[in-house]
């Protein structure tokens, strides 16, 4: 049962939600700036050293060009040993004067291989509360993952049908494109290899990443968090590389998805 806490920014968030999808609410969010977006920060984790970092990984190596521009920053944590939720929270709990516009949470092993990349994240902070470049249109019980509908057999079944977004794989830049399924899109669930929030968003709904999650499932906790308080998610075509495929089923998964059906019960 939600708190009452949850209720009130749930019943805030969706009515501005819902507004904001008519023509009338439209109109005001133009007057008012619409998604205008002064500063966008990275914020990204990584096991290697600063140098090694911007020499070495797909993420250092995609950013180093973007960040002679006034809007961008990047906040890397080097030589990181705690999961990404604490990582995360320690910029969304700074002082309201050292916070960017919109936050963009990646993964070290990413190639940011878009060259509008910044300019499609305002496009959808204009639809959604926090953006992906994949998700689920669906929560499942049980749910596996946010790709998966269950696990039958030890074999993961795809959620096929209500899968969104497009994600490319490989060692390097631009690797081979899987498609998820149409996209942009309303979604319950999104993948944590990329995700963009708005700093006013997260503040004013007191949105933070549960940080028993060091990594498996923190994401799919995250958008079930966003969503109890009324918050729209959506999936947006911008294009990256994803080194990593996922390690499901890994003990570390295995202690992460019992975290999560302890919290969430299903």
């Amino acid at each position: 049962m939600l708190s009452v806490i949850h209720t009130f920014h749930w019943f805030c968030n969706s009515a501005r939600n819902r507004l904001r999808s008519t023509p009338m609410g439209q109109v005001l969010q133009q007057l008012r700036g619409g998604s205008r977006m002064k500063s966008l920060r990275i914020v990204s984790a990584t096991r290697l050293t600063e140098a090694e970092f911007w020499s070495q990984s797909a993420l250092g190596r995609s950013l180093k060009p973007w960040l002679v521009h006034s809007l961008i920053s990047a906040e890397v944590r080097f030589e990181n040993r705690a999961g990404l939720p604490s990582v995360y929270n320690a910029q969304l709990l700074q002082d309201e004067a050292d916070t960017p516009d919109v936050f963009m949470f990646v993964h070290d092993d990413v190639w940011l291989d878009d060259t509008q990349w910044p300019e499609k994240i305002r496009a959808a902070m204009g639809l959604f509360d926090v953006v992906g470049v994949a998700g689920n249109t669906r929560i499942s019980p049980n749910q596996p993952a946010w790709l998966f509908r269950s696990v039958e057999n030890r074999q993961f079944i795809w959620d096929t049908e209500y899968l969104s977004g497009i994600v490319a794989h490989g060692q390097q830049p631009k690797g081979e494109t899987s498609i998820y399924g149409q996209t942009p899109a309303p979604c319950e669930l999104l993948d944590g290899v990329f995700l963009a929030l708005r700093s006013s968003v997260a503040r004013r709904s007191k949105l933070l990443f549960d940080e028993r999650f060091d990594f498996h499932f923190y994401d799919m906790d995250f958008c079930r968090s966003a969503r109890r308080l009324g918050l729209r998610l959506g999936t947006w075509p911008i294009a990256l590389t994803h080194q990593s495929g996922g390690s499901f089923g890994s003990s570390a998964w295995h202690a992460g998805y019992a975290h999560y059906l302890k919290k969430w019960r299903s």
